[in-house]
């Protein structure tokens, strides 16, 4: 990394990340680095899943053939000159490559190594298979989401992968980037989804059993509560209620409710005041409610799909240039604006491995064609070719 940099220059130019990882948590994660300013070189080859294909911006795609002693030799030069390295892999994998933390900080001390993976790089799971759903599960999240009365709920893939996983070895790659300008020296950092889950659920385990928070599906935050939860409207599509503060709530309750307000923490009245605004909800649309309430201190709005968010006015306001297939880079900064980085999956294993030293026999053998063609084929692999064969509702 750079000692100093122009006051234009974005957050991390001139730090340069060599991205191992497959599927999502991975590439998400050195997709915001991308974001952010750094150089992505995505290693890929080999047939250890498939990538994600809407995290590919502001990267340069290779191959390599990693289990031949060329192709690790070729990732080792690299690694030479990059200040991070992200992986995905099991444990004791990158070492069979040659690409283990052990082996890449001897030939770069500074350089940042971030083994992102479900279990962490110990512990009796650290082998084992998992996704984002096994690691809501294993840490008390999955099971405190959803009805009753019912299975929990599955929330996309979001809170392990991308919360959980995602963002907290982001924050653990910029924390050591920041340590290294004091001690000189990069780290090996252990970034296990179910730890960011853990840490997701401070505030929420230490009250589980508690009236706060009693069981799935009950208590303040879970949907139970009348004035936090979401309630269907005339056309069939909803609206979300949050009116969880005393003001909030006795001015919904002053706009559709009947007679003076309950007392909104007394659980006995959480019935009729759920009775009440069902039936109002009910006799108008959507959009209908989002009209009214507009400007009002409520915390009513409607529930969007996705194709919907990206119309929704103060979306639309704030990303012009954002939509579906090119979420805005975030956060903002005002002395050192983003721009969306451009999307180029074109293969640039000659050229990058060129530049780093290689010759051209060495590249050959090093990046075959065959793995070269490979990775470029399953680079717009997301997502999976799935078959409803008419199943799926037409809206």
């Amino acid at each position: 990394m750079t000692a100093s940099t122009p006051k234009s220059a974005r957050p991390l130019d001139g730090v340069r990340v060599l991205d191992l990882s497959r599927l999502a948590p991975g590439p998400y994660c050195t997709m915001m680095l991308a974001d952010l300013g750094a150089e992505v070189i995505v290693v890929g080859g080999g047939r250890a899943g498939l990538p994600v294909s809407s995290f590919s911006r502001g990267k340069h795609f290779i191959a390599l053939d990693m289990k031949s002693p060329d192709g690790q030799r070729a990732l080792q030069r690299l690694a030479r000159s990059a200040d991070v390295l992200v992986e995905g892999f099991r444990p004791g994998v990158t070492q069979r490559l040659g690409a283990d933390h052990a082996t890449l900080s001897a030939l770069n001390p500074q350089l940042i190594y971030c083994s992102l993976t479900g279990y962490g790089q110990d512990g009796p799971l650290a082998q084992a298979a998992g996704h984002d759903l096994n690691y809501l599960a294993l840490t008390g999240v999955l099971g405190s989401i959803g009805p009753a009365d019912a299975p929990p709920v599955v929330p996309l893939n979001l809170l392990a992968d991308f919360a959980g996983g995602s963002l907290f070895a982001v924050i653990g790659i910029l924390a050591a980037l920041i340590e290294r300008t004091r001690s000189g020296q990069g780290q090996h950092i252990d970034a296990a989804m179910i730890d960011g889950c853990l840490s997701l659920m401070a505030m929420h385990s230490p009250v589980w059993g508690s009236a706060a928070m009693p069981a799935r599906g009950r208590g303040w935050l879970s949907g139970a509560a009348p004035y936090y939860r979401c309630y269907a409207c005339a056309d069939g599509r909803h609206v979300s209620v949050g009116a969880l503060e005393p003001q909030f709530f006795a001015t919904l309750w002053s706009l559709v409710g009947e007679g003076p307000a309950p007392d909104q923490m007394d659980m006995s009245a959480w019935p009729h005041i759920e009775a009440v605004f069902a039936k109002a909800f009910s006799t108008r649309a959507r959009d209908e409610w989002s009209e009214l309430f507009a400007g009002q201190d409520v915390c009513v709005f409607p529930v969007l799909d996705p194709a919907e968010a990206w119309q929704h006015a103060h979306v639309r306001q704030r990303h012009p240039d954002a939509g579906p297939a090119e979420p805005p880079t975030v956060p903002r900064f005002g002395r050192t604006p983003l721009q969306v980085p451009a999307t180029d999956t074109r293969d640039r294993s000659v050229e990058l491995l060129r530049a780093a030293g290689l010759s051209d026999s060495e590249i050959e053998r090093a990046s075959p064609p065959a793995d070269r063609d490979r990775a470029l084929s399953t680079r717009d692999a997301w997502p999976p070719p799935l078959r409803d064969g008419g199943a799926t509702p037409r809206s």
